[in-house]
């Protein structure tokens, strides 16, 4: 009828967890603040272009992103993640007025986005 014994389950021991691990890190985005720019994945935005950053918790995510979002808006969200900053813009030369990227620790991010901003 079928293969028994390892045969059996031997596939699903290898293949489940090489599986979930291909999507965790297909799923990943890396957010860094330097002197210069934010970095959100291949995107870059000098900080001499910010304006505020605002972190905002799930219910103020789902309110800037909600029914009445800009569409011009720059969003990275990962949906699994409740947190995000608001980085919003001044620049003339950019019909982008905000970006919107997820992050764990919203509050960090920041007052390292402001303070990268004060120092340039």
């Amino acid at each position: 009828m079928g293969a028994g014994g390892v045969r059996a389950w031997l596939p699903f021991v290898l293949l489940l967890p090489a599986t979930l691990a291909g999507l965790w890190w297909l799923g990943r985005v890396r957010v860094a603040v330097d002197d210069a720019e934010l970095r959100v994945d291949d995107a870059r935005l000098p900080v001499r272009y910010v304006a505020d950053a605002v972190p905002l918790d799930a219910e103020g995510r789902r309110e800037v992103l909600g029914v009445g979002a800009d569409p011009l808006a720059f969003v990275v969200q990962r949906p699994w993640i409740g947190g995000a900053v608001q980085v919003v813009l001044d620049d003339p030369d950019d019909p982008t007025p905000f970006w919107v990227v997820s992050s764990r620790r919203p509050t960090e991010l920041a007052a390292a986005l402001l303070a990268a901003r004060d120092t340039a």
